[in-house]
């Protein structure tokens, strides 16, 4: 089988410009260096446990492939006399040909990714099978040597899986309030006004909503929001008891600045693409919203108002930010249909930070130049410029996080320090309240992120120097909402 296939593809002719990038690949991959750029890459991409998985398996992979496989079973190399000139390493390996070690861990580190990620994973498999088939290109192994070496680092991933589960943010058990509270039990919906927004996140495993709420809610009035409605008219017509919001977190801060201003509960029924308020609520389906309203079961959680010059406060649930990240997530948005998450994502990078500048900004009376500023409502982990989650919804603070650029940090530098905390590059404290006067550059506004949706301008009217001011303060108990203990 080798024989055979060695034969046919060294008898192939191809360009000499697609051997040298053949090639070139396949050196690429010495040492684990190309998935090491990889990795660098899903970090960025906020694809940390994808990436330490990928890196952890190609390490162990290829500690089984070259100190174990070749020990055992080695075996001769092809010889080059058979294979082009021009296909030829600069450097040909002299250790024993089985298995390959490149295979090993090009594998390794796909599938690793892929078991944290499955659409990294699908990206990066191609390149997995380009850098195993170059040691075929090449005449650097057998056939039987790539596909052993193939076969070993799949199986390092699959049982790495196995011993080391992978840990998500659901595990880390937040504990959303100190105590629950009693309101209005609405056993068949009567009283409630509960708005679906039609745009929310679907897939497979998140039917329409709209059947459920009907049968186990059927007293309950229910709107899917269209273009043009008026909300607060909506809610000023109905004078509901309770209001629920299906949708993402921008639907659900959207509706808890109304909830708030009727001076009613919000329900809450996760329907967005990642649900961050809703799941460290504890509420993980629509179902489990639906049974602490029947059951008269909620909770008091903070928000925090967030009020610029000539303008009305508005509720933030989550977190809001100023810099880098609100033209990141608009570039995003632009491509999601087309190119999913993902490869949205590292192209909207590729757009945003080459472009990117620092901004001048006076926060509580103190000049500074950043990237960016995060502000989240309650304490957030891990500590990052961009943190992911949080454990309370009651600890009545503001977690700030600062992306300085005004301390001889590289470009690239704030870049990676978006993704792991660098010491005297990202600034962190706690707070009650904040006031922050952003500098606008004449050709570029700073823009702002609220609760996952982005604004690229900046709401509000500017001060006579052309500063932009807000201020954001934390509300304890602001907000009540259903949630079952």
């Amino acid at each position: 089988m080798d024989d055979r296939a060695a034969h046919a593809v060294n008898r192939r002719r191809s360009h000499p410009a697609l051997d040298r990038g053949i090639a070139g690949l396949s050196r690429s991959a010495d040492r684990g260096r190309l998935w090491m750029v990889v990795a660098i890459v899903l970090v960025v991409l906020g694809k940390h446990r994808a990436a330490i998985r990928g890196l952890v398996s190609l390490g162990v992979a290829s500690v089984v492939a070259n100190l174990v496989g070749k020990k055992v079973f080695g075996g001769s190399r092809p010889l080059l006399s058979n294979v082009p000139l021009g296909r030829r390493l600069k450097n040909s390996p002299i250790s024993p040909s089985f298995p390959s070690g490149h295979s090993a861990s090009a594998w390794a580190f796909s599938v690793g990714v892929a078991l944290e990620s499955p659409r990294a994973g699908a990206a990066i498999a191609p390149l997995a099978g380009a850098v195993a088939y170059s040691r075929l290109h090449t005449g650097a192994h057998w056939l039987s040597d790539v596909l052993g070496g193939a076969a070993i680092g799949a199986a390092v991933a699959a049982i790495g899986r196995v011993v080391f589960p992978a840990h998500v943010l659901a595990r880390i058990a937040p504990s959303p309030t100190r105590d629950t509270i009693e309101l209005p039990a609405l056993p068949e919906g009567e009283g409630a006004l509960i708005l679906l927004n039609p745009l929310a996140g679907r897939d497979i495993h998140r039917p329409d909503p709209a059947p459920e709420l009907r049968r186990r809610l059927p007293k309950a009035t229910i709107h899917r929001l269209q273009d043009g409605d008026d909300i607060a008219e909506l809610i000023r017509h109905e004078n509901p008891d309770v209001v629920g919001i299906y949708g993402g977190d921008g639907s659900v801060a959207a509706a808890a600045g109304f909830a708030r201003a009727a001076g009613v509960p919000l329900l809450v029924l996760p329907g967005g693409t990642f649900n961050h308020f809703a799941l460290t609520a504890g509420l993980r389906s629509v179902g489990t919203a639906i049974d602490a309203l029947q059951q008269g079961r909620g909770r008091r959680v903070d928000v925090a108002e967030l009020s610029f010059e000539g303008g009305a406060p508005i509720t933030v649930l989550n977190t809001a930010s100023v810099g880098i990240y609100p033209h990141f997530v608009t570039e995003r948005e632009k491509r999601e249909r087309q190119l999913g998450k993902p490869l949205a994502a590292f192209v909207a990078s590729l757009r945003v930070l080459p472009m990117a500048d620092p901004i001048d900004v006076t926060i509580n009376g103190e000049q500074k130049q950043v990237w960016s500023i995060f502000v989240g409502v309650n304490r957030y982990f891990p500590a990052t410029a961009a943190p992911l989650q949080r454990r309370r919804l009651d600890d009545g603070l503001l977690d700030v996080r600062i992306l300085r650029a005004d301390r001889g940090s590289a470009r690239i530098r704030g870049v990676l320090a978006l993704n792991r905390r660098l010491p005297g590059v990202i600034e962190t404290f706690t707070s009650e309240s904040l006031t922050v006067s952003v500098h606008p550059r004449p050709d570029r506004d700073p823009g702002l992120a609220h609760d996952g949706e982005a604004s690229p301008t900046t709401p509000g009217d500017p001060r006579a120097d052309g500063r932009y001011q807000s201020h954001i303060r934390i509300v304890p108990g602001g907000l009540e909402i259903y949630s079952l203990p």
